[in-house]
């Protein structure tokens, strides 16, 4: 094996495109690792557990280009990077001949009919672009992170002022008017509305309304932190007063991260002043039951299902046979080793992630994690320890590359590490599929796994694997087709995430007994 690392100063692509070239010079002959990524901090990270922080990728600027190749041959290796630069020096090519403005001032000049900006940019931009989109009359939907909660407060209350709605930032998910921004999924048109402070809690909830055969009128996004204490859940009032004067609207469901206490009192207090009845979901609060209107629900599917029963009392969720769960388990424990006693959870989606998080507490205790604070907070977010799960959508991850709905190349890189270690028991994973996401995920997470027993069957071990897929059968990746692939390559397939977090808490409950 030999490897070669160029850097080219001050050369900046977006993740999307970086992500393209390192798929495509992955597909070079006798090429076997490769990427393209600009040399932040966490990348650098990366390319350190591959062996390939060099001292120049070391003193490289974060707006430095790298392009690190592991191959057969020299040979290979210069060939990789030569198509790599060839790649990435081609101009992107627009489908349309028609005037492509510049700017959020050009594109309304051009057509005033606009009502309607998504950003998507770095962090230290989308400020300004957002803040203009307001002035302009346009409501936003900002996908871009890395905005300070100053600046996003400041936009939100702009919003108000101009009366028009600002989902974000780090809106990774809506659906208005039957149209998908950002990680959506092709879901019916219902009578159930959401409002979420979370994008794959959106997706989840959304895609099992689907299953049950129930539809979405909206589903507003507000942002990771909206809920938080100092951002005061703005657009999450905003988007409660928006579906209950919204006739298309029967149903209301909301859904959160752990939000500020003071702050989930002001939206209980807002929908339990209002006629139509309310599904609350904020994840890891022990509230449960109904209140007036108001039902409060524990998880993501608990929600979705709660929803749908107020309009179709017997509908019922799919969910694992006994057969399956019960051969999973067997075999699992018969192949187990000794030494195997701890999970390993690498999630895509923050919201399934943190869901994980609270329902595993129960069952196992402490969990290491990068979305946990104080003992059990993950220092190292590179290398697992004991029970581990991680939220690979987090900046740290992202910075820089694409995040891993688009770009499952860098859990897959870390689904092949935890092979590596002897003391995992099983691995609890997330395949997120819809508009936005990876056009054929099931197919190389299948490939990865295969690679990851081949690893642990060397050593005389077994690597059970739960995945939960989150989406329908009319996304345009088809669930069915997922589920199949994952299906034959020995993957066990839960209905859902609860579903899939509760069947891994047994599974290492059992290792106890």
């Amino acid at each position: 094996m030999t490897s070669r690392i160029l850097i080219r100063p001050r050369e900046y692509h977006d993740s999307v495109r970086l992500m393209r070239a390192s798929e495509a010079i992955r597909q070079e002959s006798g090429v076997t690792e490769a990427m393209a990524m600009m040399a932040t901090v966490n990348n650098k990270k990366i390319l350190d557990t591959s062996g390939l922080l060099t001292n120049a990728v070391k003193a490289a600027n974060p707006d430095d280009l790298i392009i690190a190749v592991v191959a057969d041959t020299e040979e290979a290796a210069e060939r990789a990077v030569a198509a790599a630069q060839s790649f990435l020096s081609q101009k992107v090519q627009s489908g349309q001949q028609t005037l492509q403005p510049r700017s959020v001032d050009a594109a309304c000049a051009l057509n005033p009919a606009i009502n309607m900006a998504c950003i998507s940019l770095p962090g230290i931009y989308a400020y300004r672009e957002a803040k203009r989109a307001l002035e302009l009359g346009l409501n936003v939907f900002l996908f871009s992170d890395n905005v300070s909660r100053e600046d996003e407060r400041k936009l939100k209350e702009l919003a108000q002022e101009k009366n028009r709605l600002l989902m974000g930032p780090d809106c990774g998910t809506a659906l208005i008017n039957g149209v998908g921004l950002g990680f959506t999924n092709a879901v019916r048109k219902g009578k159930i509305g959401l409002v979420a402070a979370s994008g794959t809690g959106t997706q989840e909830i959304s895609s099992l309304l689907d299953w049950l055969h129930c539809g979405v009128s909206q589903a507003i996004g507000t942002g990771g932190r909206d809920l938080q204490h100092d951002i005061g859940g703005l657009t999450m009032l905003q988007g409660l007063a928006m579906l209950a004067a919204d006739h298309g609207t029967d149903v209301i469901v909301v859904t959160s991260k752990p939000p500020s206490p003071e702050i989930a009192e002001k939206i209980i207090a807002f929908c339990s002043r209002q006629t139509k009845p309310v599904v609350m979901n904020f994840i890891g609060q022990s509230i449960t039951g109904q209140k007036g209107n108001i039902t409060f629900t524990s998880t993501l599917a608990e929600t979705a299902l709660t929803a749908a029963r107020l309009l179709n009392p017997s509908c019922e969720l799919p969910h694992l046979s006994s057969a399956d769960t019960n051969k999973f388990m067997q075999t699992a424990r018969t192949a187990r080793k000794p030494s195997q006693r701890y999970l390993r959870g690498l999630y895509a989606g923050g919201t399934l992630c943190y869901e994980a998080l609270f329902l595993l507490r129960e069952q196992l205790g402490g969990i290491y994690s990068n979305l946990e604070h104080g003992a059990y907070e993950l220092k190292d977010l590179f290398n697992s320890k004991e029970h581990t799960l991680i939220d690979m959508g987090e900046d740290a991850y992202t910075e820089g590359r694409a995040h891993p709905m688009i770009d499952p190349s860098l859990r897959n890189q870390r689904i092949l590490r935890e092979a590596q270690d002897p003391d995992v028991a099983l691995l609890l994973l997330d395949l997120v599929i819809g508009y936005g996401a990876h056009e054929n995920p099931a197919a190389q997470l299948a490939e990865t796994i295969t690679q990851a027993r081949a690893i642990t069957q060397a050593d005389g071990r077994d690597l059970p694997v739960i995945v939960t897929i989150c989406g329908t059968e009319n996304d345009i990746q088809n669930y069915e087709k997922q589920a199949e692939q994952l299906w034959a390559a020995g993957i066990l397939v839960a209905g859902n995430n609860a579903e899939a977090v509760t069947l891994a808490g047994h599974y290492l409950e059992t290792l106890n007994d």
